[in-house]
């Protein structure tokens, strides 16, 4: 099955195809395909990728009511929009109770389409994640295993994250990645980009402490001639992520004048370079990133309501160190090996007793300062196991020596003289239901529920 196009167009009239196909392109819907002869509609969703269908309802051949019928019980997935000349409500409601997804009067109102086609795409993207993620649950495997080699894990918390990952991949709408300094969120803003597979580059800005004109400078660009200085034109980093990711870090920094051109760009996939009055395009998908609480920040009046809510149309929060120490022994031995390497050293052992005093730790900056600890221990080192001494500021972590066992009247205890081992309690069992059959192997089995050859094997153990 090919995956090329989006959105399929039907209609008997040339003229109405043109029309629509066109008004769709110039509102950046892309992909629409168009079929005037009904009789091809079926077949051709059998083998192309179909994520919203425009189904005129009166044509000859085969009818959109018997298309529509078809497609509910065959792709169901498929949102379907009926436009017909035929505004009645008998047929309004004929149409939504065989499962359109919207009905639209011809002549169709441009803005009504555009906007009943966006949200069929939207509404199919949504159902084709959800898809995806269950299987991932279910069958608990990666797609794209390699996107993610970088992040090391062994945490149930991150490969859901993962999982998510490449649910949302083929999606083109914004990301927002929160959590904590330190916990790896541009690793993955890039496998965002690697899993999604699109051909354009993975572009990076931190927007923290940039006042307005540098973001929008260094974001969208300047036209030669724009202010003082302006000696050459600049193309901007939007232009440079063209078919690609731009992942912007620390996005809770802007203030409100960036945040509303920041806002349009979103909304209208739109912008202006400085100093310039030539519309751009952009399709460059947005992923954004910060370590702020977003609830406090809009509460406070210093992030627009509109702006979050367009940033997290894809949103998921990456645990801190301290919510997943079970991942600190594989990233410890990693770093030692990878900070050895560049050091031009042999990697030095790393006891338990080393994992066991940071694992008491709560790592306020988390694989970052995580990373700089061993760095500093990996560096000062000369050849012994590392200690805890090489990590300042890490407590030890007390060896308590071993409590006796009060036994007591335990029968066990009373029977032996001490507590036994597994081996001698089997070694009793096994004597005394051979006394208690007088020495026949069968029914000493049956009584420990063992099979004979078992049993005969155990015998041969105690002799030997």
């Amino acid at each position: 099955m090919t995956t090329q196009q989006h959105t399929l167009l039907v209609d008997d009239e040339l003229g109405i195809l043109t029309e629509v196909s066109l008004l769709l392109a110039s509102s950046d819907i892309p992909g629409v395909a168009t079929i005037s002869d009904s009789r091809q509609v079926l077949t051709y969703v059998r083998e192309h990728k179909v994520n919203a269908l425009i189904l005129d309802w009166v044509m000859p051949n085969v009818t959109g009511a018997e298309i529509l019928q078809s497609l509910t019980v065959e792709h169901p997935e498929i949102p379907v929009i009926v436009m017909t000349a035929m505004g009645d409500v008998e047929t309004a409601v004929t149409c939504m109770r065989q499962g359109a997804f919207d009905f639209l009067t011809k002549p169709v109102d441009p803005n009504r389409l555009v906007a009943s086609v966006k949200k069929a795409l939207q509404v199919s993207e949504l159902g084709q994640q959800n898809r995806k993620l269950k299987d991932y649950l279910l069958a608990d495997t990666l797609g794209n295993p390699d996107a993610f080699a970088g992040i090391i894990t062994t945490s149930k918390k991150m490969r859901g994250i993962f999982q998510y990952i490449e649910a949302i991949a083929s999606s083109r709408l914004p990301v927002l990645i929160t959590g904590e300094t330190g916990v790896g969120k541009e690793l993955l803003a890039r496998a965002v980009h690697d899993v999604s597979g699109v051909p354009g580059p993975f572009i990076s800005l931190n927007a923290a402490g940039l006042d307005d004109f540098m973001f929008s400078d260094t974001l969208f660009g300047h036209k030669k001639g724009a202010f003082t200085g302006a000696d050459s034109k600049r193309d901007g980093l939007i232009s440079a992520a063209a078919g690609g990711t731009l992942f912007l870090d620390e996005i809770g920094d802007l203030n409100l004048a960036s945040q509303i051109k920041l806002l349009r760009l979103l909304q209208e996939r739109e912008y202006y370079r400085l100093g310039s009055d030539l519309l751009l395009k952009s399709d460059a998908r947005i992923v954004a990133a910060s370590n702020m609480d977003f609830a406090a920040l809009r509460a406070a009046g210093s992030f627009r309501n509109d702006l979050y809510f367009r940033l997290c149309a894809h949103e998921f929060r990456v645990p801190p160190l301290r919510e997943r120490l079970e991942d600190l022994e594989a990233l410890v031995d990693y770093f030692v090996d990878q900070i050895a390497a560049q050091q031009g050293k042999p990697a030095p052992r790393v006891p338990h007793t080393v994992i066991a005093a940071l694992q008491q730790c709560t790592f306020p900056g988390n694989v970052r300062e995580l990373y700089n600890m061993v760095h500093h221990a990996v560096t000062c080192n000369e050849g012994a196991p590392l200690s805890v001494a090489d990590f300042p500021g890490v407590a030890a972590v007390p060896v308590r020596a071993p409590q006796p066992v009060e036994c007591g009247g335990n029968p066990l205890f009373s029977l032996f003289g001490k507590f036994p081992t597994v081996v001698q309690v089997e070694e009793y069992l096994i004597a005394e239901a051979m006394k208690l059959t007088s020495g026949n192997q069968t029914q000493a089995a049956e009584l420990l529920g063992l099979t004979r050859p078992t049993l005969n094997k155990r015998l041969k153990q105690e002799r030997q």
